[in-house]
């Protein structure tokens, strides 16, 4: 597994497409916190990082689909899948090193961002103006966010030997499994009922938990289940594509 970390480390940086990626991620946020009057902080008025985690999933969105989506897409169409089964790694080996360094890479496009909260601390009226523990939260939301997001994207990739195929299906499911339950609950036919519920099963619910500050358990389970749920599809994907090549 550690191999193929390495491996995938190197592949992105040896890429201008990985070095693009990250510049526009960034470039986006400080266009959205600091430019934009509908998200910039300096005109809201207030010491807060709020805009940031309200902007920042649907910037992940685009972020997470775009590092994933050539994970397994180009090993299939280079015809190296083959060459990595002849080693001796296991195919969960091999998904594992690859989730590893995909989540690694979005891990270090998040880490610039903690400028902003120095900033705001400085730009601050009042000293320790800033909620910490909603900061230490929404933070720890948007890495089980990014981290589910690397599995979905993972597992599309795995679908598909065509790269850009594989970024729009990582892009549909990641929006659907955020915004689509919720969207879904809002339906006036489901209020009064199964609304909670279905807005229960989406990811915007359990990462704006976690956001307040508050690390519940359920949540915690929940992404660490979903997470589970599409690493063991990508197995059953790539297992299917090396019995068929074999067979």
């Amino acid at each position: 597994m550690r191999s193929i970390f390495i491996k995938e480390i190197n592949s992105f940086f040896s890429s201008i497409v990985g070095y693009v990626a990250v510049l526009v991620f960034l470039a986006a946020c400080g266009l959205f916190l600091w430019v934009l009057p509908a998200y910039s902080i300096l005109d809201y008025g207030y010491a807060t990082l709020d805009k940031f985690f309200d902007i920042a999933p649907m910037l992940l969105l685009l972020l997470i689909p775009a590092v994933t989506m050539r994970s397994f897409a180009d090993e299939f169409r280079a015809g190296t899948i083959e060459w990595l089964s002849t080693k001796p790694l296991t195919n969960l080996d091999i998904i594992l090193g690859k989730y590893f360094a995909c989540l690694a890479l979005v891990v270090f496009a998040l880490l610039p961002s903690l400028v902003y909260v120095y900033t705001i601390s400085n730009l601050s009226a009042v000293a320790n103006g800033l909620d910490s523990g909603g900061i230490i939260g929404s933070y720890i939301g948007l890495l089980f966010l990014a981290a589910t997001f690397t599995a979905v994207g993972i597992f599309c990739s795995s679908l598909t030997g065509n790269q850009i195929v594989g970024f729009l299906a990582s892009l549909a499911g990641c929006y659907v499994l955020y915004i689509g339950f919720e969207a879904i609950s809002a339906i006036p036919t489901f209020a009064n009922g199964p609304d909670y519920y279905l807005s229960m099963i989406g990811m915007s619910f359990h990462y704006n938990s976690i956001s307040r500050g508050v690390v519940d358990t359920r949540d915690v389970i929940y992404f660490l289940s979903v997470i589970t749920l599409f690493i063991t599809l990508t197995r059953f994907s790539l297992n299917s594509r090396t019995w068929d090549t074999a067979r």
